[in-house]
């Protein structure tokens, strides 16, 4: 088979796809003060020939790479911030009765219980509601306080965490949702919740990335 003899800016995009990959190939053009459309026969080539490969909503590869590493490796890229949703908080002198209402509202499976300033307090679930109705305590009188999960013992992720690492946490320690939250201090005692980040967000991202779109 004939020895395929690639240009100089082909050889530039293979050395950015061997770095980067994977990366779009909007990202290439970027990175090499192009159009998308000027690179696409080029790119065309590399893949045709098996330098690269493809993924829709991931982008290109260098060849030889299994999917599943790709995939983690595009997990691994994306970032919390990219996905949080906003949060649903109640005070922590609020009513078990006030977080009943507040998750049927909200249809949710935990609630994040805060200070005031939107400082994370705990975190209370269905399991925790349950517990006190189940009990026949008159749920207006008990504050969320005494039945809720405490810091430090909550799981949180930060802004700048990874998809990955968020998907791991939520199995590891098998709950539906966690908490994103900003540090106000050095010591990080002082977090402010800025999101959530649960299994139906990964879902979504998982839908984002079977897309087929051009990459």
């Amino acid at each position: 088979m004939d020895t395929i003899e690639l240009t100089k800016r082909q050889g530039q995009i293979l050395e950015i796809v061997r770095e980067e990959g994977p990366i779009t190939g909007e990202q290439i053009a970027d990175k090499l003060g192009l159009t998308r459309a000027t690179l696409r026969p080029d790119l065309a080539i590399l893949t045709m020939a098996g330098f690269l490969e493809a993924r829709p909503r991931v982008g290109y590869f260098y060849a030889g790479k299994k999917s599943g590493q790709i995939f983690g490796e595009q997990l691994r890229k994306l970032q919390v911030k990219q996905y949080k949703s906003v949060p649903v908080v109640i005070n922590e002198e609020a009513s078990v009765y006030d977080a009943i209402v507040t998750m049927f509202m909200e249809d949710v499976g935990s609630i994040f219980v805060v200070k005031d300033g939107g400082i994370l307090s705990g975190v209370i679930s269905r399991k925790d509601l349950l517990k006190v109705a189940i009990g026949n305590q008159e749920t207006q009188k008990v504050p969320v306080s005494l039945t809720m999960t405490r810091m430090p013992n909550i799981v949180t992720l930060s802004l700048e965490d990874s998809v990955y690492e968020a998907a791991k946490r939520l199995i590891d320690y098998a709950i539906d949702s966690i908490p994103v939250v900003r540090p106000l201090d050095d010591a990080g005692k002082q977090l402010e919740v800025v999101g959530r980040f649960t299994k139906t967000t990964i879902a979504k991202i998982f839908v984002e990335l079977g897309e087929v779109n051009e990459v």
